[in-house]
């Protein structure tokens, strides 16, 4: 059994046997969507026993442990009849061990108050897990001892590196994949604690670990570019000081956010390198080995490499299987993958399976109303499109769109790839007036997020063009095809399908502009 699932096991024999009397539990984990699943799974098992869960958060400015379960008890009479309930301790891990000077970071102030409010926590009679980081967990052991004597368990989770995701059939949907750091500092300060140790000449790994941080910052605010040069300055001095598993994250990082750009050939040897170091450090069949693999298999689909893309997929699904367990998120990841591959060769028989296998597993992780599950539903619907299947396919679309957009807003990239999606459906039953607005709101939105040159722009504008032609408006598509060609012919290259079935549409539109239809397949 995956070393995970023994540990949640753990945990939550440690809740069920501990209910009716304070218990103090430490769950240590560096990844807050890991965090976030393990927490909703052990909630989901304990109410099936009668158990209640409530969740506070640590307040930043005042971070008492006491007050925040003290403000909770007082507003909940359940809890103050003592009745069977876990209280999940939440924002422990966002608290900054920075401070100006003079001052005390949120981290020594919540130590602070761990040891001097451990006597008044005797009249909360319930289990209550806290979850913390490696780094304040170690930090607790160390400056709140009387405290951490009182502790019935510490939990460990393993973290494993988050990765590219290419959830859908037609159009390869981008969910947010660069990880997120429980550290969450403003970018000003933390250009702040940079220049600092730059100007002292201090080339450690701490300051690897801020450009990493500031790296992520930028991402998270879209600044790509700038995301860009942080993360080679982060490759640099982690290549420096030989810190081999940081420049592997780094490294795959960096490969996501050109992979995400569509620069494909400064992605892949980023990925190479990421998992030539992960196979050397942790053997190779280890779950960031899979990542990488997964990675590399998801930019040779991206490029049309079909049958290098397929075993890399393969050895993923078996590494996932083998060491996170047949019901994993990551294991979903690789079906949703594999089948999407299957699902461009034609091989629906063999991709509907997969899909269904992978949805599946996702409610269980997530729910109904979760990003996840719309990428899942838009992904199965987009099989059935192809296989021709309308009715099933609309319905499933029109709830991926619906989660999606309440979940995320309107204006996020796979979001515009459901709506090219449906957009295509609508034009093959030939409601062109609904196609269309579809289509071009797609665009809008790609053009918006990505920039005029990306491959998923390129899409659209070529799927805009076949709608343009069935509305008998000849020059319109003409003038689309074009654009799109030459994003692909820069960005793909001449070889590429997509590239291929844009060529071989202008071919004909330049030729006959009669009522048949272009040739070429859709790019979904």
């Amino acid at each position: 059994m995956e070393q995970n699932e023994v540990n949640f096991l753990d945990l939550l024999v440690a809740i069920e046997t501990s209910n009716k009397h304070l218990s103090l539990l430490l769950a240590v984990c560096d990844r807050d969507r890991l965090r976030s699943s393990l927490t909703e799974r052990y909630e989901q098992e304990l109410a099936s026993e009668g158990i209640k869960s409530y969740r506070v958060t640590i307040d930043r400015q005042e971070p008492s442990l006491f007050a925040a379960i003290n403000q909770l008890v007082e507003a909940e009479p359940y809890l103050q009849a003592g009745n069977p309930a876990v209280i999940t301790v939440e924002g422990v891990v966002s608290l900054s061990s920075f401070a100006s000077e003079g001052e005390r970071s949120p981290v020594d102030k919540f130590l602070g108050y761990l040891q001097w409010t451990r006597e008044g926590m005797r009249q909360f009679p319930f289990p209550i897990v806290i979850w913390v980081t490696e780094h304040i967990h170690n930090e607790i052991s160390r400056k709140a001892q009387d405290f951490y004597s009182w502790r019935q368990g510490v939990f460990f989770f393993e973290s494993i590196q988050e990765e590219t995701i290419v959830p859908i059939d037609v159009e390869p949907i981008r969910l947010p994949e660069s990880e997120t750091d429980d550290l969450d500092l403003p970018i000003d300060e933390l250009l702040v604690y940079i220049a600092q140790r730059e100007v002292a000449g201090q080339e450690d790994a701490s300051l690897a670990t801020f450009y990493t941080l500031l790296a992520r910052a930028y991402e998270r605010d879209q600044e790509i570019d700038r995301a860009i040069s942080t993360w080679q300055k982060a490759i640099n001095l982690q290549e420096k000081l030989n810190l081999s598993l940081e420049l592997a994250n780094s490294l795959n990082n960096l490969g996501i956010l050109y992979d995400y750009q569509g620069k494909y050939s400064e992605s892949e040897p980023l990925y190479w390198r990421s998992l030539e170091i992960r196979e050397r450090e942790l053997g190779a069949n280890h779950p960031e080995v899979s990542t990488s693999l997964n990675n590399i298999a998801a930019l040779y689909y991206s490029q049309g490499k079909y049958s290098e893309a397929e075993p890399l997929y393969q050895r993923s699904l078996k590494i996932r299987e083998w060491r996170l367990g047949l019901d994993h998120p990551s294991v979903a990841i690789s079906l949703n993958n594999l089948a999407l591959l299957y699902e461009s060769q034609g091989k629906y028989s063999e991709a509907e399976p997969l899909y269904l296998r992978s949805l599946d597993i996702d409610k269980q992780i997530y729910g109904e109303d979760h990003p996840e599950i719309a990428a899942a539903l838009n992904n199965l619907a987009a099989l059935y499109e192809s296989q021709g299947d309308y009715s099933k396919a609309e319905p499933l679309y029109l709830q991926s769109l619906k989660i999606s957009e309440r979940q995320l807003g309107t204006d996020q990239r796979y979001i515009a790839t459901t709506l090219n999606n449906l957009a295509l459906l609508y034009r093959l039953q030939g409601k062109y007036s609904e196609a269309e607005s579809l289509h071009r709101r797609s665009l809008e939105i790609r053009e918006r997020q990505l920039g005029s040159e990306h491959p998923d722009v390129a899409n659209s504008l070529r799927n805009l063009a076949i709608m343009r032609y069935h509305q008998n408006q000849y020059d319109e598509a003409k003038a689309l095809l074009i654009q799109a060609l030459k994003i692909q012919e820069v960005v793909l290259g001449d070889n590429h399908p997509d590239t291929q079935n844009t060529k071989e549409s202008l071919a004909y539109i330049q030729a006959n502009h009669q009522s048949q239809p272009i040739l070429g397949q859709d790019i979904n």
